[in-house]
Protein backbone atom coordinates (compact mmCIF):
# COMPACT_ATOMS: atom_id res chain seq x y z
CA UNK A 1 0.00 0.00 0.00
CA UNK A 2 1.11 3.61 -0.94
CA UNK A 3 0.72 4.78 2.69
CA UNK A 4 2.62 8.21 3.67
CA UNK A 5 2.37 10.14 6.49
CA UNK A 6 0.96 14.27 6.43
CA UNK A 7 3.16 16.93 6.72
CA UNK A 8 1.92 20.78 6.35
CA UNK A 9 4.09 22.82 4.51
CA UNK A 10 4.55 26.30 4.76
CA UNK A 11 3.60 27.81 1.20
CA UNK A 12 1.14 29.68 0.37
CA UNK A 13 0.08 27.91 -3.26
CA UNK A 14 -2.43 30.41 -3.80
CA UNK A 15 -5.90 28.23 -5.02
CA UNK A 16 -3.54 25.50 -6.48
CA UNK A 17 -3.14 22.05 -4.89
CA UNK A 18 0.66 20.96 -4.16
CA UNK A 19 2.28 18.11 -2.57
CA UNK A 20 5.57 17.58 -1.50
CA UNK A 21 7.22 14.45 -2.16
CA UNK A 22 10.70 13.26 -1.10
CA UNK A 23 13.18 12.25 -3.70
CA UNK A 24 14.20 9.25 -1.50
CA UNK A 25 10.71 8.19 -0.63
CA UNK A 26 9.96 4.43 -1.92
CA UNK A 27 7.28 5.57 -4.35
CA UNK A 28 8.78 8.12 -5.95
CA UNK A 29 10.94 5.15 -8.08
CA UNK A 30 8.29 2.62 -7.70
CA UNK A 31 4.68 4.10 -9.05
CA UNK A 32 6.77 6.52 -11.46
CA UNK A 33 6.20 9.89 -9.90
CA UNK A 34 7.56 12.53 -11.73
CA UNK A 35 7.18 16.72 -10.83
CA UNK A 36 3.98 18.07 -12.11
CA UNK A 37 2.02 14.98 -12.37
CA UNK A 38 -1.31 14.98 -10.46
CA UNK A 39 -1.80 12.56 -7.64
CA UNK A 40 -4.75 11.30 -5.72
CA UNK A 41 -4.13 11.67 -1.95
CA UNK A 42 -7.06 9.78 0.26
CA UNK A 43 -7.05 9.82 3.95
CA UNK A 44 -6.86 6.25 4.89
CA UNK A 45 -8.89 6.51 8.05
CA UNK A 46 -12.17 8.39 6.12
CA UNK A 47 -12.09 8.17 2.74
CA UNK A 48 -11.72 11.73 2.02
CA UNK A 49 -9.53 12.23 -1.36
CA UNK A 50 -7.90 15.56 -2.99
CA UNK A 51 -5.58 16.02 -6.48
CA UNK A 52 -2.69 18.16 -5.96
CA UNK A 53 0.21 18.63 -8.03
CA UNK A 54 3.70 17.21 -7.07
CA UNK A 55 6.56 18.59 -6.73
CA UNK A 56 9.98 16.58 -6.01
CA UNK A 57 12.46 17.71 -3.52
CA UNK A 58 15.37 16.77 -1.79
CA UNK A 59 15.60 18.59 1.64
CA UNK A 60 14.58 16.32 4.85
CA UNK A 61 13.39 19.67 6.29
CA UNK A 62 10.60 19.99 3.55
CA UNK A 63 9.33 16.51 4.01
CA UNK A 64 10.96 13.00 4.63
CA UNK A 65 11.19 10.05 2.91
CA UNK A 66 8.19 8.67 4.44
CA UNK A 67 6.08 11.91 4.44
CA UNK A 68 4.01 13.58 1.92
CA UNK A 69 3.88 17.26 2.37
CA UNK A 70 1.17 19.21 1.17
CA UNK A 71 0.87 22.90 0.60
CA UNK A 72 -1.48 25.30 3.38
CA UNK A 73 -4.25 24.95 1.05
CA UNK A 74 -4.21 21.35 -0.06
CA UNK A 75 -3.52 20.62 3.72
CA UNK A 76 -6.36 22.78 5.23
CA UNK A 77 -8.98 20.40 3.50
CA UNK A 78 -7.58 17.71 5.56
CA UNK A 79 -8.98 19.52 8.57
CA UNK A 80 -5.45 20.71 8.97
CA UNK A 81 -4.04 17.41 10.59
CA UNK A 82 -0.23 16.06 10.54
CA UNK A 83 0.95 12.79 10.74
CA UNK A 84 -2.73 10.58 9.22
CA UNK A 85 -1.73 8.63 7.13
CA UNK A 86 -2.73 8.85 3.73
CA UNK A 87 -2.75 6.66 0.32
CA UNK A 88 -0.93 8.40 -2.67
CA UNK A 89 -1.69 6.90 -6.41
CA UNK A 90 -1.69 8.64 -10.00
CA UNK A 91 -4.27 10.87 -10.35
CA UNK A 92 -6.86 9.61 -12.95
CA UNK A 93 -7.28 12.30 -15.97
CA UNK A 94 -10.46 14.00 -15.59
CA UNK A 95 -13.38 13.38 -18.59
CA UNK A 96 -13.39 17.05 -19.01
CA UNK A 97 -10.15 17.72 -20.09
CA UNK A 98 -11.73 15.97 -23.43
CA UNK A 99 -13.46 19.31 -24.00
CA UNK A 100 -10.71 21.18 -23.51
CA UNK A 101 -8.72 19.75 -25.89
CA UNK A 102 -11.68 20.04 -28.64
CA UNK A 103 -12.12 24.12 -27.52
CA UNK A 104 -8.08 24.27 -28.15
CA UNK A 105 -9.25 22.39 -32.04
CA UNK A 106 -11.55 25.36 -32.33
CA UNK A 107 -14.90 23.77 -31.61
CA UNK A 108 -17.60 24.95 -29.68
CA UNK A 109 -18.78 23.43 -26.34
CA UNK A 110 -22.43 22.27 -24.56
CA UNK A 111 -23.70 22.98 -21.09
CA UNK A 112 -22.41 19.57 -20.09
CA UNK A 113 -18.88 20.20 -21.45
CA UNK A 114 -18.96 23.58 -19.53
CA UNK A 115 -20.71 21.89 -16.00
CA UNK A 116 -18.04 19.23 -16.66
CA UNK A 117 -14.67 21.71 -17.21
CA UNK A 118 -16.41 23.89 -13.80
CA UNK A 119 -17.16 21.35 -11.79
CA UNK A 120 -13.40 19.84 -12.20
CA UNK A 121 -11.95 23.04 -11.59
CA UNK A 122 -13.87 23.69 -8.40
CA UNK A 123 -12.56 19.96 -7.28
CA UNK A 124 -8.79 21.16 -8.15
CA UNK A 125 -8.36 18.31 -10.71
CA UNK A 126 -7.21 20.78 -13.22
CA UNK A 127 -3.35 22.26 -12.82
CA UNK A 128 -2.78 25.88 -13.68
CA UNK A 129 -1.40 25.06 -16.86
CA UNK A 130 -4.45 23.21 -18.21
CA UNK A 131 -6.75 26.36 -16.48
CA UNK A 132 -3.93 28.80 -18.76
CA UNK A 133 -4.93 26.21 -21.79
CA UNK A 134 -8.56 26.60 -21.45
CA UNK A 135 -8.64 29.98 -20.45
CA UNK A 136 -6.28 31.09 -23.64
CA UNK A 137 -8.62 28.79 -26.16
CA UNK A 138 -11.45 30.79 -24.86
CA UNK A 139 -9.88 34.19 -25.26
CA UNK A 140 -8.34 33.51 -28.45
CA UNK A 141 -10.61 31.39 -30.45
CA UNK A 142 -13.83 33.11 -28.86
CA UNK A 143 -16.95 32.08 -27.44
CA UNK A 144 -20.23 32.20 -29.05
CA UNK A 145 -23.17 33.95 -27.13
CA UNK A 146 -24.78 30.54 -25.96
CA UNK A 147 -21.45 29.04 -24.59
CA UNK A 148 -20.58 32.32 -22.31
CA UNK A 149 -24.34 31.72 -21.12
CA UNK A 150 -23.23 27.80 -20.21
CA UNK A 151 -20.10 28.92 -18.92
CA UNK A 152 -21.81 31.58 -16.56
CA UNK A 153 -24.58 28.68 -15.32
CA UNK A 154 -21.41 26.28 -15.04
CA UNK A 155 -19.59 28.45 -12.81
CA UNK A 156 -22.93 29.58 -10.75
CA UNK A 157 -23.49 26.12 -10.06
CA UNK A 158 -20.13 25.41 -8.89
CA UNK A 159 -20.73 27.65 -5.32
CA UNK A 160 -23.29 28.76 -3.27
CA UNK A 161 -26.19 30.82 -4.34
CA UNK A 162 -27.82 33.14 -2.12
CA UNK A 163 -31.86 34.03 -1.99
CA UNK A 164 -32.07 37.43 -0.01
CA UNK A 165 -36.33 36.91 0.21
CA UNK A 166 -36.88 40.11 -1.84
CA UNK A 167 -38.27 41.17 -5.18
CA UNK A 168 -35.87 43.30 -5.60
CA UNK A 169 -32.25 42.98 -4.89
CA UNK A 170 -30.09 45.18 -6.75
CA UNK A 171 -26.22 45.60 -7.86
CA UNK A 172 -23.80 47.95 -10.11
CA UNK A 173 -21.08 46.56 -11.36
CA UNK A 174 -18.23 48.71 -13.76
CA UNK A 175 -16.35 46.43 -16.54
CA UNK A 176 -12.98 47.99 -15.09
CA UNK A 177 -10.55 49.65 -17.61
CA UNK A 178 -10.25 52.70 -16.10
CA UNK A 179 -7.98 53.40 -13.00
CA UNK A 180 -9.69 54.92 -10.07
CA UNK A 181 -13.28 54.16 -11.39
CA UNK A 182 -14.03 54.02 -7.55
CA UNK A 183 -18.44 54.51 -7.66
CA UNK A 184 -19.43 51.63 -6.43
CA UNK A 185 -18.22 52.28 -2.80
CA UNK A 186 -20.06 55.88 -3.15
CA UNK A 187 -23.42 53.89 -4.98
CA UNK A 188 -23.36 51.25 -2.10
CA UNK A 189 -23.99 53.67 0.59
CA UNK A 190 -26.32 56.01 -1.09
CA UNK A 191 -28.74 53.27 -2.49
CA UNK A 192 -28.69 51.56 1.09
CA UNK A 193 -29.39 54.62 2.80
CA UNK A 194 -32.95 54.71 0.78
CA UNK A 195 -33.49 51.80 1.93
CA UNK A 196 -32.87 49.07 -0.82
CA UNK A 197 -31.09 45.99 -0.54
CA UNK A 198 -27.69 45.81 -2.40
CA UNK A 199 -25.52 42.93 -1.05
CA UNK A 200 -22.18 43.80 -2.92
CA UNK A 201 -19.30 41.12 -3.53
CA UNK A 202 -16.60 42.31 -5.39
CA UNK A 203 -13.19 40.72 -6.59
CA UNK A 204 -9.89 41.64 -6.57
CA UNK A 205 -7.50 43.46 -8.83
CA UNK A 206 -6.98 41.70 -12.27
CA UNK A 207 -5.15 43.89 -14.32
CA UNK A 208 -5.84 46.85 -12.81
CA UNK A 209 -3.88 48.72 -9.53
CA UNK A 210 -6.69 48.05 -7.05
CA UNK A 211 -10.26 46.44 -7.16
CA UNK A 212 -13.36 47.37 -4.75
CA UNK A 213 -12.49 45.07 -2.24
CA UNK A 214 -9.07 46.20 -2.46
CA UNK A 215 -9.70 49.55 -1.79
CA UNK A 216 -12.52 48.89 0.51
CA UNK A 217 -10.23 46.58 2.58
CA UNK A 218 -8.36 49.62 3.43
CA UNK A 219 -11.22 50.47 5.74
CA UNK A 220 -12.84 47.20 6.41
CA UNK A 221 -12.62 43.76 6.72
CA UNK A 222 -13.80 42.33 3.48
CA UNK A 223 -12.98 38.62 3.67
CA UNK A 224 -16.51 37.65 5.28
CA UNK A 225 -18.21 34.30 6.01
CA UNK A 226 -21.15 33.97 4.31
CA UNK A 227 -23.08 33.89 7.69
CA UNK A 228 -21.46 37.30 8.84
CA UNK A 229 -22.36 38.48 5.30
CA UNK A 230 -25.80 38.23 5.75
CA UNK A 231 -25.86 39.23 9.40
CA UNK A 232 -24.13 42.49 8.03
CA UNK A 233 -27.08 42.81 5.07
CA UNK A 234 -29.69 42.11 6.85
CA UNK A 235 -28.92 45.31 9.81
CA UNK A 236 -27.69 47.51 7.00
CA UNK A 237 -29.38 46.38 3.28
CA UNK A 238 -25.76 46.27 2.42
CA UNK A 239 -21.92 45.48 2.42
CA UNK A 240 -18.91 45.77 0.35
CA UNK A 241 -17.21 42.06 1.07
CA UNK A 242 -14.87 40.32 -1.04
CA UNK A 243 -16.86 37.36 -2.98
CA UNK A 244 -13.76 34.74 -2.34
CA UNK A 245 -14.69 33.98 0.73
CA UNK A 246 -18.62 34.02 0.15
CA UNK A 247 -18.22 31.02 -2.21
CA UNK A 248 -19.73 32.82 -4.98
CA UNK A 249 -19.14 30.85 -8.27
CA UNK A 250 -15.93 29.76 -6.69
CA UNK A 251 -14.41 28.02 -9.90
CA UNK A 252 -14.02 32.76 -11.06
CA UNK A 253 -12.19 32.94 -8.33
CA UNK A 254 -9.50 29.74 -9.47
CA UNK A 255 -9.93 31.34 -12.89
CA UNK A 256 -9.17 35.03 -12.10
CA UNK A 257 -6.11 33.82 -10.27
CA UNK A 258 -4.58 32.78 -13.35
CA UNK A 259 -6.01 35.19 -15.60
CA UNK A 260 -4.00 37.82 -13.20
CA UNK A 261 -0.46 37.16 -13.97
CA UNK A 262 -1.47 36.83 -18.03
CA UNK A 263 -3.19 40.02 -18.05
CA UNK A 264 -6.29 38.29 -19.72
CA UNK A 265 -10.13 39.38 -19.59
CA UNK A 266 -11.49 38.80 -22.94
CA UNK A 267 -15.51 39.66 -23.75
CA UNK A 268 -16.62 36.31 -22.78
CA UNK A 269 -14.81 35.52 -19.78
CA UNK A 270 -16.10 38.99 -18.69
CA UNK A 271 -19.81 38.70 -19.17
CA UNK A 272 -19.28 34.76 -17.79
CA UNK A 273 -17.27 35.95 -14.51
CA UNK A 274 -19.73 39.20 -14.04
CA UNK A 275 -22.81 37.58 -14.26
CA UNK A 276 -22.44 34.12 -12.36
CA UNK A 277 -20.75 36.40 -9.74
CA UNK A 278 -24.00 38.83 -9.47
CA UNK A 279 -26.84 35.68 -9.47
CA UNK A 280 -24.81 33.81 -7.00
CA UNK A 281 -25.06 36.74 -4.77
CA UNK A 282 -28.50 37.18 -4.97
CA UNK A 283 -29.25 39.94 -7.66
CA UNK A 284 -32.31 40.62 -9.29
CA UNK A 285 -31.56 44.30 -10.71
CA UNK A 286 -28.01 45.08 -12.14
CA UNK A 287 -26.62 48.09 -13.51
CA UNK A 288 -23.35 47.50 -15.97
CA UNK A 289 -20.87 50.41 -16.22
CA UNK A 290 -19.16 50.18 -19.82
CA UNK A 291 -16.47 52.91 -19.71
CA UNK A 292 -15.51 53.56 -23.49
CA UNK A 293 -12.01 55.44 -24.42
CA UNK A 294 -8.84 54.85 -26.50
CA UNK A 295 -7.54 53.28 -23.84
CA UNK A 296 -10.08 51.58 -21.31
CA UNK A 297 -11.17 48.03 -22.12
CA UNK A 298 -13.54 49.07 -24.54
CA UNK A 299 -12.35 51.38 -27.14
CA UNK A 300 -15.22 52.66 -29.28
CA UNK A 301 -19.04 52.30 -29.40
CA UNK A 302 -19.50 49.60 -31.40
CA UNK A 303 -17.66 47.15 -29.58
CA UNK A 304 -19.69 48.56 -26.27
CA UNK A 305 -22.81 48.17 -28.19
CA UNK A 306 -21.44 44.34 -29.00
CA UNK A 307 -20.74 43.80 -25.31
CA UNK A 308 -23.67 45.63 -24.01
CA UNK A 309 -26.17 43.18 -26.68
CA UNK A 310 -23.84 39.95 -24.74
CA UNK A 311 -24.84 40.85 -21.64
CA UNK A 312 -28.04 41.70 -22.49
CA UNK A 313 -28.60 38.19 -23.99
CA UNK A 314 -26.81 36.30 -21.25
CA UNK A 315 -28.96 38.31 -18.37
CA UNK A 316 -32.36 37.70 -20.15
CA UNK A 317 -31.45 34.01 -20.06
CA UNK A 318 -30.84 34.43 -16.44
CA UNK A 319 -33.94 36.13 -15.37
CA UNK A 320 -31.97 39.08 -14.61
CA UNK A 321 -32.90 42.78 -15.07
CA UNK A 322 -30.18 44.49 -16.72
CA UNK A 323 -29.28 47.96 -17.46
CA UNK A 324 -25.95 49.03 -19.02
CA UNK A 325 -24.41 52.57 -19.29
CA UNK A 326 -22.01 53.38 -20.98
CA UNK A 327 -19.43 56.17 -19.67
CA UNK A 328 -16.38 58.11 -20.61
CA UNK A 329 -13.53 56.02 -20.21
CA UNK A 330 -10.83 58.77 -21.49
CA UNK A 331 -9.23 59.36 -18.72
CA UNK A 332 -8.51 57.61 -14.75
CA UNK A 333 -11.78 58.77 -12.66
CA UNK A 334 -10.87 60.83 -9.83
CA UNK A 335 -7.39 61.47 -8.51
CA UNK A 336 -6.04 58.80 -6.61
CA UNK A 337 -4.97 55.30 -8.80
CA UNK A 338 -4.07 52.54 -5.87
CA UNK A 339 -6.20 51.30 -2.52
CA UNK A 340 -5.36 54.15 -0.24
CA UNK A 341 -5.52 56.78 -2.45
CA UNK A 342 -8.69 55.42 -3.63
CA UNK A 343 -10.34 55.16 -0.30
CA UNK A 344 -9.46 58.80 0.55
CA UNK A 345 -11.20 59.78 -2.92
CA UNK A 346 -14.11 58.22 -1.66
CA UNK A 347 -14.00 59.49 1.93
CA UNK A 348 -13.69 63.60 0.73
CA UNK A 349 -17.11 62.23 -1.70
CA UNK A 350 -18.97 61.05 1.58
CA UNK A 351 -18.02 63.75 3.62
CA UNK A 352 -18.97 66.33 0.87
CA UNK A 353 -15.28 67.73 1.17
CA UNK A 354 -14.58 70.30 -1.08
CA UNK A 355 -11.39 68.41 -2.31
CA UNK A 356 -13.35 65.78 -3.40
CA UNK A 357 -12.65 65.15 -7.16
CA UNK A 358 -15.72 66.06 -8.85
CA UNK A 359 -16.07 63.78 -11.77
CA UNK A 360 -15.82 60.83 -9.13
CA UNK A 361 -18.69 62.52 -7.43
CA UNK A 362 -21.06 62.77 -10.71
CA UNK A 363 -20.55 59.33 -12.20
CA UNK A 364 -20.98 57.78 -8.79
CA UNK A 365 -24.54 60.17 -8.90
CA UNK A 366 -25.42 59.34 -12.58
CA UNK A 367 -25.04 55.56 -11.37
CA UNK A 368 -26.74 56.01 -8.51
CA UNK A 369 -29.45 57.37 -9.69
CA UNK A 370 -30.32 55.16 -12.09
CA UNK A 371 -30.28 52.06 -9.33
CA UNK A 372 -32.02 54.31 -7.33
CA UNK A 373 -34.68 54.04 -10.41
CA UNK A 374 -35.44 50.12 -10.11
CA UNK A 375 -37.61 51.30 -7.52
CA UNK A 376 -41.04 51.47 -8.34
CA UNK A 377 -41.39 54.66 -6.06
CA UNK A 378 -39.30 56.35 -7.87
CA UNK A 379 -40.23 58.04 -10.83
CA UNK A 380 -37.90 57.60 -13.73
CA UNK A 381 -35.89 61.01 -14.24
CA UNK A 382 -35.86 61.23 -10.40
CA UNK A 383 -33.31 59.02 -9.18
CA UNK A 384 -30.01 61.61 -10.05
CA UNK A 385 -31.84 64.07 -7.40
CA UNK A 386 -32.76 61.70 -4.95
CA UNK A 387 -29.14 60.21 -5.04
CA UNK A 388 -27.76 63.87 -4.74
CA UNK A 389 -29.81 65.01 -1.76
CA UNK A 390 -28.77 61.45 0.17
CA UNK A 391 -25.06 62.38 -0.32
CA UNK A 392 -25.57 66.16 0.64
CA UNK A 393 -27.63 65.25 3.39
CA UNK A 394 -24.57 63.27 4.81
CA UNK A 395 -26.92 60.39 5.43
CA UNK A 396 -23.88 58.32 2.35
CA UNK A 397 -21.92 59.37 4.78
CA UNK A 398 -23.58 57.88 7.69
CA UNK A 399 -24.66 54.26 6.06
CA UNK A 400 -21.10 53.91 4.94
CA UNK A 401 -19.41 54.26 8.26
CA UNK A 402 -22.27 51.52 9.71
CA UNK A 403 -20.93 49.27 6.91
CA UNK A 404 -17.72 49.81 8.05
CA UNK A 405 -18.10 48.96 11.63
CA UNK A 406 -20.79 46.39 10.96
CA UNK A 407 -17.67 44.41 8.49
CA UNK A 408 -14.83 45.48 10.98
CA UNK A 409 -12.80 48.67 10.90
CA UNK A 410 -9.46 48.97 9.51
CA UNK A 411 -6.94 51.59 10.55
CA UNK A 412 -8.53 54.20 7.35
CA UNK A 413 -6.98 55.54 4.24
CA UNK A 414 -3.55 56.61 6.11
CA UNK A 415 -0.96 58.33 4.50
CA UNK A 416 0.69 57.06 0.89
CA UNK A 417 4.09 55.44 -0.02
CA UNK A 418 6.55 56.78 2.22
CA UNK A 419 8.33 56.76 -1.41
CA UNK A 420 7.60 59.82 -3.54
CA UNK A 421 8.14 60.92 -6.83
CA UNK A 422 6.67 63.86 -8.89
CA UNK A 423 6.76 62.96 -12.30
CA UNK A 424 7.10 66.88 -14.33
CA UNK A 425 4.86 67.91 -17.27
CA UNK A 426 7.95 68.37 -20.34
CA UNK A 427 6.11 70.89 -21.67
CA UNK A 428 3.78 73.73 -21.42
CA UNK A 429 0.16 73.41 -23.09
CA UNK A 430 -3.20 71.37 -22.53
CA UNK A 431 -3.81 67.87 -21.38
CA UNK A 432 -4.85 66.61 -24.70
CA UNK A 433 -4.93 62.37 -23.76
CA UNK A 434 -4.54 60.63 -20.51
CA UNK A 435 -3.08 56.54 -21.32
CA UNK A 436 -5.23 54.77 -18.60
CA UNK A 437 -3.06 51.42 -19.34
CA UNK A 438 0.00 53.11 -19.10
CA UNK A 439 -0.68 54.70 -15.39
CA UNK A 440 -2.54 51.83 -14.34
CA UNK A 441 0.72 50.19 -15.40
CA UNK A 442 3.01 52.74 -13.03
CA UNK A 443 0.84 52.23 -10.27
CA UNK A 444 1.11 48.51 -10.33
CA UNK A 445 4.92 48.82 -10.87
CA UNK A 446 4.94 51.00 -7.71
CA UNK A 447 3.08 47.96 -5.86
CA UNK A 448 -0.58 48.15 -6.11
CA UNK A 449 -2.69 47.01 -5.11
CA UNK A 450 -0.65 44.24 -3.05
CA UNK A 451 0.57 47.27 -1.41
CA UNK A 452 -2.28 49.30 -0.25
CA UNK A 453 -0.49 52.47 -0.18
CA UNK A 454 1.13 52.23 -3.58
CA UNK A 455 0.04 54.02 -6.39
CA UNK A 456 -0.27 57.30 -8.28
CA UNK A 457 -1.97 60.47 -7.67
CA UNK A 458 -2.91 62.53 -10.08
CA UNK A 459 -2.35 66.75 -9.80
CA UNK A 460 -4.01 66.95 -14.08
CA UNK A 461 -6.81 65.71 -15.75
CA UNK A 462 -7.71 66.33 -19.41
CA UNK A 463 -8.07 70.08 -20.70
CA UNK A 464 -5.78 71.39 -17.76
CA UNK A 465 -3.34 73.65 -18.90
CA UNK A 466 0.13 73.58 -17.49
CA UNK A 467 3.65 75.14 -17.76
CA UNK A 468 6.61 72.98 -18.60
CA UNK A 469 7.99 71.36 -14.91
CA UNK A 470 4.50 71.40 -13.46
CA UNK A 471 3.69 68.07 -11.20
CA UNK A 472 1.34 66.02 -13.18
CA UNK A 473 1.06 63.53 -10.81
CA UNK A 474 3.45 61.65 -8.02
CA UNK A 475 4.42 57.89 -7.75
CA UNK A 476 4.31 56.96 -4.15
CA UNK A 477 5.72 53.25 -3.39
CA UNK A 478 6.77 51.51 0.00
CA UNK A 479 9.56 49.46 -1.42
CA UNK A 480 12.81 51.26 -3.13
CA UNK A 481 12.67 48.48 -5.99
CA UNK A 482 8.93 49.17 -6.96
CA UNK A 483 9.49 52.78 -6.65
CA UNK A 484 12.37 52.46 -9.17
CA UNK A 485 10.50 50.57 -11.79
CA UNK A 486 7.62 53.29 -11.64
CA UNK A 487 9.60 56.29 -11.86
CA UNK A 488 11.49 54.11 -14.83
CA UNK A 489 8.72 53.34 -16.61
CA UNK A 490 7.44 57.24 -16.07
CA UNK A 491 10.48 58.25 -17.69
CA UNK A 492 10.29 56.17 -20.69
CA UNK A 493 6.46 57.34 -21.03
CA UNK A 494 4.13 59.55 -18.42
CA UNK A 495 0.93 58.21 -20.29
CA UNK A 496 0.55 61.96 -20.51
CA UNK A 497 0.32 64.11 -23.51
CA UNK A 498 0.78 68.10 -23.83
CA UNK A 499 -0.05 70.05 -26.37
Amino acid sequence: MNTLLLRQVAIDTYKENVAYLHRDCKLYRSEGFQALNKIEITNQENGQSIIALLNIVDDDRITAPDELGLSEQAFAQFGSLERIPVVVAHAPVPDSIRGVHRKIAGESLGLEDYRGIARDIAGNRYSKIEIAAFLVACSELGLERDEVLYLTRAMIETGRRLDWGEPLVVDKHCIGGVPGNRTTMLIVPIVAAHGMLIPKTSSRAITSPAGTADTMEVLAQVELSPEKLHEIVRAQRACLGWGGTAALAPVDDILIAVERPLLMDSPGQLVASILAKKVAAGATHLIIDIPIGPTAKVRDRKSALALRKLFEYVSDQLGLVLEVVFSDGRQPVGRGIGPVLEARDVMQVLENDPLAPGDLREKALQLAGRVLEFDPDVRGGQGYALARDILDSGRALAKMQAIIDAQGRNAGPGDPGVLRHDVLADRAGEVTAIDNLQLARIARLAGAPMDKSAGVDLRHKLGDAVKAGDPIYTIYAEFNADFQFSREAAELESGFTIQ
